[in-house]
């Protein structure tokens, strides 16, 4: 990318995180399903996952990430004239969880809405946003991932429950003029993609219109891992020939949570080095929309993540969707 036209980027000011405090560890499923911590962390990295506690809703995790964000970037609820919130586990079939979030922080302006595109939802999210805020539509947005996946796993299947979590992580964004070349601070590139031909490889088996139910989580885990790592090369790819980048001008790779072993493949695989990829599975297990933040705010509390790196977000979720965003930070 080397256009010298002005251009307005979509920068983050802050960011923010959410975990429930009760913790289920690895050793605490062997005592619910037949499996144990070994065959857990060899399949997947996972050591705990934090889960909502009764009565703890979406809405209230993401309203605390999202205050944390805020915090982090200075500014307060009402700078912000745009929330969205990545969610497939929302508090209602409506009203949205992102207009609950907006009443919980005292806002009376602006719009918020929810996006839904399963583990992809903050990078499907993180380009709507930037989308709105490129348009100069408006100024400051809230971008949240927010899940209780706890809510709707079957806690008999073992191929599933130790894999998923619950948590929320949140970004503040705002419109800044940039000249226009993969130098600039903000969103550089969003990639996003979808084919809804493998339903069946992940999903709920209920939802209002289909059973009137909420339904569980079911999953083909051999063909996810099949698809997921071949997806996830081919939107990074995307990324860097749209913005003149490679692998080796990385200075971050934080992907989706969901297992470290695609995790580690996937870099492997786009000749991005170890030491570049930022990894907090093992922590909290796979919380869908809100794993990208909970990792992007881990990494920029202890440092890792500093004022002008380059770092590339990809996920892949159910459906199938899957895409990447790269951004200068």
């Amino acid at each position: 990318m080397t256009s010298n036209c002005k251009v307005l980027r979509s920068v983050v000011r802050g960011v923010g995180s959410y975990l429930p405090s009760r913790v289920l560890t690895n050793d605490d499923l062997s005592r619910i399903v037949d499996t144990s911590d070994e065959w857990i962390v060899q399949r997947t990295g996972i050591k705990e996952r934090h889960i909502a506690a009764e009565g703890e809703t979406t809405s209230m995790l993401g309203d605390k990430a999202a205050r944390a964000a805020l915090e982090n970037a200075g500014l307060s609820p009402h700078d912000i004239d745009l929330v969205i919130v990545a969610t497939s586990t929302p508090d209602y079939t409506f009203p949205s969880t992102a207009t609950q979030i907006q009443a919980s922080l005292g806002m009376t302006r602006g719009v918020a809405f929810d996006l839904q595109a399963v583990c992809s939802g903050f990078v499907f999210a993180l380009a709507t946003a930037d989308k709105f805020l490129r348009s100069g539509s408006h100024k400051r947005a809230l971008v949240i991932g927010a899940e209780t996946f706890s809510r709707i796993l079957d806690w008999t299947d073992r191929s599933t429950c130790v894999l998923f979590g619950d948590g929320a992580g949140a970004v503040v964004l705002e419109a800044s003029q940039g000249e226009g070349s993969a130098t600039d601070r903000g969103v550089l590139t969003t990639q996003l993609r979808s084919d809804g031909r493998h339903r069946a490889k992940l999903h709920v088996d209920g939802g209002p219109s289909s059973t009137q139910t909420v339904g569980h989580l079911r999953m083909e885990g051999k063909e996810v891992f099949r698809f997921a790592v071949g997806m996830v090369t081919g939107v990074v790819k995307d990324a860097f020939e749209a913005t003149g980048t490679t692998a080796e001008d990385l200075d971050w790779f934080v992907p989706h949570q969901a297992n470290r072993r695609i995790i580690d493949m996937s870099a492997a695989k786009l000749g991005i080095a170890p030491e570049k990829v930022v990894a907090t599975v093992h922590l909290h297990g796979n919380t869908s929309a809100a794993s990208i933040p909970l990792a992007l705010s881990a990494a920029v509390a202890d440092g890792r993540i500093r004022p002008g790196h380059l770092v590339m977000l990809e996920a892949v979720g159910g459906g199938f969707t899957w895409g990447a965003a790269l951004l200068r930070w």
